[in-house]
This record gives C-alpha cells, structure tokens and sequence, in this order.
C-alpha cells in the first residue's frame, strides 16, 4: 500500500496540481455562469443524452449509439446557437478582466457623488410623485448598443432632468434611461428582458428588464416601481430592494468609487474596494445599507410568496 502510494506522489509534479486546479476552477466559473439561467435545464438535458449514449455502448445497442452518434454532430452546432447568451456573457467577463482598464485615470470622486447624490434624490422622488422609472448606470460594458434603441440626450446628470424624462405623460418616461460618467446619455431605450427562468413571473416589466441588462453586463440599475414606490438596486442579477435616498446613494458611491482602483464609469472609474480590495458584490451591499446579504433573484421565493407583481 506504501508502495502504491509512493508510486502515484512520485508521478504527481506541481504542473499536474496546477492543470487540476485551473481545471476545477474553470468548471466552478462556467456553472455558476448559467446558474438561473435556462442553460441549467439544457445541460441536464445534454448530459442524460450522453449518459443514454455510454449505456448504450456498453449494453451493445449499435442502433441508439449510431444515432445519438450522428446526432452528436448537428448537436455540436445547435449549442452554440442554443448557448449564445450564455457564451456572450462569458466572453464579456473575459474581456473586462484583460481589459487593463485599471491603467487609466478615475473619474473623479466628487463627480461619482453628484451623480449618486443626484440620482438617489430624482429616485425618491419619483417615488413619492408615484412614477414609475428604470436607471442604468454604466461602468465597464459598453451600452451604445442599447443607448441607440432611444433619444441621445448627452446631457449633464440632474435629479430634475430625470424626473422630468420620467414624469407620466411624457415620450420617454416607459423606456430606460442610460447613464454614462456624469451625463444622462439617452433616454427611452429598450432593454433585454430577464433570461432567469425560475420566479421571473412574479416581476413587472420594468424589474425584468433590470435583471436582464444586469445578466449580460456589469451595469447598475435603479428601478422605481410604479405600482407601489418601492425603490430598488440591481447588480448583476442581484436586488436589493425598498431603499430609501440615503441608502441608494451610499449604494451607488460604493459600486463606483474610484479607490479600488477598478473602472467605474465605462472602464475609466472603479468599484468600490470590498474584502480583498476588490469591487463589492451587490451581496454586500446588503449590509453596506443595514440589510442582510442579498439574493439572486431567482432565489428569493419568500419574498415573491409576499410581494405583489411590480411594474
């Protein structure tokens, strides 16, 4: 047994450790990439074919292998139509970790606190006004793409120009409203609809779109519910929800700070420095506002047992 144990140390150098390492931690970041999404039930799906096709070869059912065989072909092909928000997603978070944005100079601190301090204030009151509205924040993904689907504003950021755009009666007050550095860059826009699929009935338009701009960028939204005022943050597909103005705008400053050195305002900015002195998670946050840590959206049944569908 020593012996047997010996032999396999001996055939075991630091480049098979690191090459199983790297291994596992590339599966752990591809499953907890389609974790709430519609990818889950497809993987399940494809690995019940691949364990019908091992069966099948060693039960010697020459017919079902040469089936699945010729199957495995096409298949290859449909994944990747199959998996392309999935892919997409995962090639974006590549990128911003190569992206070197942390070389370029931040935007300035106090420019990241007006617009925390004047976005949380239009928020509330819109809140209290009984609109409904949906701000996207953006920091290292680019959304010209989605600024284009409504009216380029490019106008500087104040609670009054955002209330105004979002004020009933208005053209513009049903679309998004998208944010860039310190300017209101276009209003109206239309966003992606969630692509989670546990729970997502129970959101109203404008939290789904929320979560489904959060799922493919690193964007910040701020969504007011028409239907009952509620004020919440989404990040990454993460909410916190029933915010007040003091505690949006301290959620905003520590999503954009500058000092972790990480972009905040279309990659030249940063997020603010977590545990580690990275940028927090909106799990975080929670407790960055006197909550507890937040939830995946698709986790939260609880709150959906008690909440109404929001708009």
């Amino acid at each position: 047994m020593q012996e047997l144990v010996r032999s396999i140390l001996e055939q075991v150098g630091l480049s098979t450790v690191l090459d199983i390492g790297i291994t596992a931690l590339l599966i752990y970041w591809l499953f907890s990439l389609i974790r709430g999404t519609q990818a889950v039930r497809l993987v399940v799906g494809v690995s019940i074919l691949i364990f019908v096709y091992f069966f099948a070869q060693w039960a010697g059912l020459r017919v079902l292998s040469q089936v699945l065989e010729s199957g495995a072909v096409v298949g290859l092909f449909a994944l990747v139509v199959v998996f392309q928000p999935e892919l997409r997603r995962a090639l974006d978070r590549i990128g911003r970790m190569g992206s070197f944005a942390w070389l370029h100079t931040g935007v300035e601190l106090r420019a990241i606190e007006r617009v925390a301090d004047e976005v949380a204030k239009a928020a509330a009151g819109l809140s209290r006004d009984g609109y409904g509205a949906l701000m996207v924040i953006e920091r290292e993904t680019g959304l010209e793409q989605v600024a284009e689907t409504g009216v380029m504003i490019r106008g500087e950021v104040s609670a009054d120009l955002l209330r105004t755009i979002f004020a009933r009666g208005t053209s513009l007050h049903d679309g998004a409203v998208i944010l860039r550095e310190d300017q209101v860059l276009a209003a109206g826009a239309l966003l992606p609809l969630a692509e989670t699929t546990l729970h997502t009935e129970r959101y109203g338009t404008r939290h789904r779109a929320a979560l489904g701009i959060t799922e493919s960028t690193d964007a910040i939204v701020i969504v007011v519910s028409e239907e009952n005022g509620q004020i919440s943050l989404v990040e990454r597909a993460r909410i916190v929800r029933n915010l007040n103005e003091a505690q949006l705008a301290r959620a905003i400053r520590a999503l954009l700070d500058p000092s972790a050195g990480r972009g905040a305002f279309g990659g030249r900015g940063s997020g603010a420095a977590g545990p580690g002195g990275r940028a927090p998670r909106l799990a975080e946050l929670g407790r960055l506002v006197g909550r507890g840590p937040t939830r995946r959206a698709d986790d939260d049944t609880a709150a959906a047992a008690a909440a109404q569908v929001q708009r």
